[in-house]
């Protein structure tokens, strides 16, 4: 079954952080969504766009504001030949049966459509949509991915399954699966689970396996960041719990902040350099003896678009994984923009504390 996403109004273009909301809502809710569209108020073919896909797609969801809801209600009654009527203070289509707060899912042929309205600062209203498929994420690493998927081949076809593997980063991927009726997806996790016991975790969301993980051992994680600005804080902080198992966090950008509040060695820093594994390996010491926790996590590089050198050109990042009894360095070369440096930095350095105690992780 396939889902077109239509975004209606300008806000839902310009304003990113609503717009990566309601997306996290969608796809958390409803599942993939094949195809987004955004389209402005003023568009002149805005019937005749409507129209052709509720004519074409499985399921449609409109989103669009309160300024718009109602016309956006008129026009899909011109193409279905309806009335609008008043639901709980909703001008509505009249076959639209099925209503919450800001929301309407009416059915047109082959075509499912859910409408829903939204502004800024409003909490998204409810998705009408029933999923069909049973669907489910895990996680596998230290594996190359055409082993996986020869190993996973015919696990699937026991117990009738689809998967679809991606890496997140390197020596880390994702496995999608998503069933119809006859399928049991639990048998095939837990037959994937027996024949990689070591290196495959059966959550959706690693970060809030982790969580729940160190919550449960009653243990804590720090970090300590240079080039990812805070950013692999966040990939926590955003999760609820984080509080349980992260004290804080250190962004030490400049040199003098990675020897004052982390103790990095003026002279390491004078013979390596900053994005070095001496340094990151002194940050992740210094990280942990300042907050006492029980794992911490180090990050520096060279994140771009500019800055790089001959030795070190831009997409070096270097990062450190420290426990109470160990600890590891490694040297990276990413590629792509700032940003896209900075994700796979943060990243893979959730991928090093997990193998660092594979003993509590897995």
């Amino acid at each position: 079954m396939k889902t077109h996403l239509i975004f209606i109004g300008n806000k839902f273009i310009y304003n990113a952080p609503l717009k990566e909301y309601i997306l996290r809502n969608i796809e958390k809710n409803s599942g993939f969504i094949n195809e987004i569209t955004y389209l402005k108020e003023s568009e002149n073919a805005l019937f005749l766009y409507i129209e052709e896909e509720l004519n074409a797609a499985d399921r449609v969801i409109l989103i669009t504001s309160k300024q718009n809801f109602s016309t956006i209600g008129k026009v899909i009654c011109t193409a279905t030949g309806d009335n609008q009527i008043l639901q709980d203070a909703m001008l509505i289509p009249q076959k639209a049966t099925i209503y919450a707060e800001r929301s309407y899912l009416l059915e047109h042929q082959n075509t499912s459509v859910n409408v829903l309205q939204i502004d800024e600062g409003q909490k998204m209203p409810e998705i009408l949509f029933t999923n069909e498929e049973t669907k489910a994420t895990v996680h596998v690493f230290e594996e190359e991915k055409e082993v996986l998927i020869s190993i996973l081949n015919p696990i699937a076809q026991m117990y009738e399954v689809n998967f679809f593997v991606t890496q997140e980063v390197d020596g880390w991927l994702r496995v999608d699966i998503a069933s119809n009726r006859y399928g049991d997806i639990s048998k095939f996790i837990h037959a994937c689970k027996n024949l990689l016991p070591k290196k495959l975790i059966t959550s959706a969301n690693i970060v809030e396996y982790i969580i729940d993980k160190l919550s449960h051992h009653g243990k804590k994680v720090s970090f300590s960041e240079s080039c990812t600005g805070g950013l692999l804080a966040y990939y926590f902080t955003k999760h609820n719990g984080a509080s349980k198992i992260l004290d804080g966090s250190l962004v030490t950008y400049s040199n003098a902040l990675k020897e004052n509040w982390l103790a990095v060695s003026h002279e390491v820093l004078e013979a390596n350099g900053a994005v070095s594994a001496e340094v990151v390996a002194e940050m992740s010491e210094g990280a942990l003896n300042v907050s006492g926790a029980d794992y911490a996590l180090s990050i520096s590089g060279i994140a771009g678009d500019t800055g790089g050198t001959k030795e070190k050109p831009v997409g070096t990042v270097y990062i450190g994984a420290r426990s109470q009894t160990k600890h590891k360095e490694r040297h990276l070369q990413f590629q792509g923009d700032r940003n896209y440096v900075q994700h796979q930095s943060a990243l893979y350095a959730i991928k090093m504390l997990l193998m660092i105690d594979k003993e509590t992780f897995f």
